[in-house]
């Protein structure tokens, strides 16, 4: 997930954390240009300091940090506001946020990914800002409220304006020599293939089983690609029941074999930035992560940039093809900031109004959760495309013809990834991210239950059979909350006389049937 260019100073940056990041700190004064974009909030219930603190995780493409950091300067000076940004390790932000919230004080918007479930009781209800959003923007990605909405508490506690797509990434040098050279299309393909490649060109399958995030995002994808869930659309744990729990124990045998016939022990200790490192390295034929490493990769390792191609999600044994949304860019407002709530969605709905700029200074790493949002008029920093008037003609164009592609660089590498909305799911498939998938999701129950087979610390029924135990655990304690729905009775109120419908939320029907592969 993670990208290798630049890696001394951005190690250094990655391990300070909120209390130590003064060198990363903007400090964006204000000024007198003219306003940017049409309130939907009251430029009057402005906090009396007129300041907007801002924490999000350091973006794994630098050059999104540089222009955000412009962009929400450009938008205090036009508001009057003083906007402070601090960025920090995606992997200390829940650290963070936690802190933050147990002591009442901190920023006013937190950038989390599926993790932002959790912290539902301490953060603001942010319903408006999301019907503002469809009413100004047109229909959401249906993930998007999947990860943002509480169908239990009936609450949104957070804003998603964008995310990022999980694909495969392979050398297709390797693979082409192996007579396949358009990448594997099946998990049996990266089996059988990947270790052909291993075997007569001494590289390995990169697909890792430890506790970092890409093992986490795989290993669900694995067990969806089999048939399988942790749980059910109604909250309920079923890794461990039924024709569920024999699909899970099939997916995690397929983990054992992959990892003894194309992989070494290093997967266990990876890292986030480990898969990326060993594509660029020339080390790996095949991972499952985003474009970050290839963008990286172009920078410093240009002649394995192009010889990176890239694949949907590969088909399980029955032709299921899931992939999650490899990161998020989730938005929420805790309690302690209410006074400076406003404020905050008036930026959060302008930086959504030209989310074209944000895929752009991302290098495509960013996909709105608008795809349908009009392009606004004028110079948009980029040149133009002829016939974009959408950021979904746009992103389309973008991915067909990509504009940082190296000279001499094939064209259309990217174009495969433009489906990726009909493939692309959401922790807690087929139901909702709600707190216990968070709290599954950050205790690495999955990668741990495959890495304990492939070690042979457990057999297959054992380990699916501890993880079962430990979500069932996990999902118990948020249900006394009363966070989750499941147990005995659905205590999630949506459909019950005198709460809002689905259809004001914004809420889709659980995903059902199979991903589908990109043509």
């Amino acid at each position: 997930m993670s990208h290798s260019s630049r890696e001394p100073e951005r190690s250094a940056l990655l391990r300070s954390t909120i209390h130590h990041s003064s060198t990363r700190r903007r400090i964006l004064q204000a000024g007198g240009l003219a306003a940017i974009g049409v309130p939907f909030f009251p430029l009057n219930a402005l906090a009396a300091d007129k300041t907007l603190k801002i924490l999000q995780w350091s973006h794994f493409v630098p050059s999104y940090d540089t222009w955000f950091d412009a962009f929400a300067k450009a938008w205090g000076d036009a508001h009057g506001v003083q906007v402070i940004v601090d960025h920090i390790n995606i992997g200390d932000l829940v650290t963070a946020t936690t802190s933050e919230l147990a002591a009442d004080s901190g920023h006013d918007i937190i950038e989390l990914g599926p993790e932002a479930a959790q912290f539902a009781p301490n953060v603001l209800d942010m319903a408006d800002i999301n019907q503002q959003a469809a009413s100004q923007f047109g229909k959401v990605f249906d993930v998007i409220p999947r990860i943002s909405y509480n169908p239990t508490t009936d609450s949104w506690y957070a804003f998603c304006h964008g995310w990022t797509i999980d694909c495969g990434d392979y050398r297709r040098s390797l693979w082409e020599k192996a007579g396949m050279p358009n990448g594997p299309d099946t998990w049996m393909d990266l089996l059988d293939i990947g270790e052909k490649i291993r075997k007569e060109q001494g590289i390995q399958v990169g697909i890792g089983m430890s506790q970092e995030l890409d093992s986490n995002m795989v290993a669900r994808s694995i067990l969806w690609s089999w048939g399988a869930t942790v749980q059910d659309d109604a909250d309920n744990v079923i890794l461990g029941q039924g024709e569920n729990r024999n699909r899970a124990i099939d997916a995690v045998k397929y983990m054992v074999d992959l990892y003894h016939r194309t992989m070494t022990p290093a997967v266990f200790a990876w890292n986030a930035a480990s898969n990326n490192q060993d594509l660029i390295a020339g080390k790996a034929s095949y991972i499952v992560n985003s474009i970050s490493a290839y963008r990286s990769a172009q920078g410093t390792k240009p002649d394995i940039a192009k010889d990176v191609f890239f694949t949907g999600p590969l088909a399980g044994p029955r032709g299921d093809r899931w992939a999650n949304v490899h990161v998020l860019y989730n938005y929420i407002i805790p309690k302690f900031a209410k006074a400076r709530a406003d404020t905050a969605k008036q930026f959060i709905l302008h930086l959504t109004e030209n989310y074209d700029q944000a895929m752009y200074h991302s290098k495509l790493y960013n996909t709105p959760s608008y795809l349908g949002t009009a392009i606004p008029a004028g110079d948009r920093g980029y040149p133009a495309v002829a016939g974009a008037r959408s950021l979904k003609s746009l992103n389309d164009a973008w991915f067909a013809h990509d504009p940082f592609k190296l000279e001499g660089e094939a064209d259309g590498k990217l174009a495969s990834l433009t489906t990726a909305p009909e493939w692309t799911t959401n922790l807690g498939h087929p139901g909702y991210s709600n707190p216990a998938v968070g709290e599954v999701f950050n205790t690495f129950i999955l990668p741990n239950m495959m890495a304990k087979a492939a070690r042979g610390d457990l057999s297959p029924e054992q380990a699916v059979d501890e993880a079962a135990k430990q979500a069932e655990a996990i999902y118990a304690q948020w249900r006394d909350r009363g966070l989750i729905g499941g147990g005995k009775a659905d205590r999630r109120p949506y459909g019950k006389p005198g709460h809002r419908t689905p259809e004001h939320h914004l809420r889709p029907r659980p995903r059902e049937g199979r991903g589908r592969r990109q043509p």
